[in-house]
């Protein structure tokens, strides 16, 4: 069940890099409650539309907004009801496992009293316990993920920005995000996810839109049959589309 006023939302939203389009007129829209999926090809703008509902750029045309608010503008009170990852894990490499959660609940301003406790729960719940005293720059690429995830989840946000989050992952890695996602969304969180895995996003996503060349073209049934070919019709027509052949 998702609510009627979405928690993340665009607006005709344009980006330009010297003078080519990143994103162009995008309009798309996450729940509460609801895991949205985008994906596309490399270079299809789904970092870039991430980055713009995370105030990290800012639009050439058109808003990003963010529980009510531009993202262009919005005050930091708003960010902390956000959870983010973003290409690379957050995480400062002379700092312990353990100190890395403890400053990414500082920045999110969770109350300084509570941060033991919440930073124990999340090491057991990530399964990070065994590397709590490991410095950060030593850990594996997996674990490295699961931390940059626990720094984006430990102060339960309303919502989550998530750039392919079971990269360098085991098996066993991606189903616990699989199962992780899930339980926030029942919770009420607001979703918006990338991968390049159809097969998993289909297990998880409510809604799945494609993006090509910065466009919104088109959208995915997750419970649908093959979702990799109809994937690609996708693509190949927008692309015959856009060079006006006939066929």
């Amino acid at each position: 069940m998702t609510s009627t006023s979405p928690l993340l939302r665009t607006e005709a939203l344009t980006r330009r890099f010297d003078g080519e389009l990143a994103v162009e007129d995008l309009e798309l829209d996450v729940h509460s409650g609801e895991i949205h999926a985008v994906v596309g090809l490399n270079g299809a703008g789904k970092t870039t539309l991430m980055r713009l509902l995370l105030g990290m750029l800012k639009p050439d045309a058109g808003r990003a907004i963010v529980l009510g608010f531009d993202a262009a503008a919005v005050a930091s009170e708003v960010w902390s009801e956000v959870g983010h990852l973003i290409e690379s894990p957050f995480a400062y490499p002379e700092l312990t496992v353990e100190e890395n959660i403890a400053a990414a609940a500082l920045l999110h301003k969770l109350d300084p009293p509570l941060i033991p406790s919440l930073v124990a729960q999340a090491l057991e719940e990530f399964e990070l316990s065994r590397w709590s005293g490991k410095r950060a720059r030593t850990l594996s690429l997996g674990n490295r993920q699961r931390l940059g995830l626990v720094s984006a989840l430990v102060h339960h946000p309303s919502i989550l920005i998530l750039d392919e989050p079971a990269n360098s992952l085991d098996p066993a890695g991606v189903v616990f995000i699989r199962d992780l996602l899930k339980t926030r969304a029942r919770r009420g969180a607001a979703i918006l996810v990338s991968s390049h895995h159809l097969d998993e996003l289909a297990r998880i996503a409510d809604r799945i839109s494609v993006l090509h060349a910065g466009r919104h073209i088109g959208s995915l049934d997750p419970t649908g049959v093959d979702l990799e070919k109809r994937f690609f019709d996708l693509v190949y027509e927008e692309d015959i589309a856009s060079r006006g052949t006939v066929t």
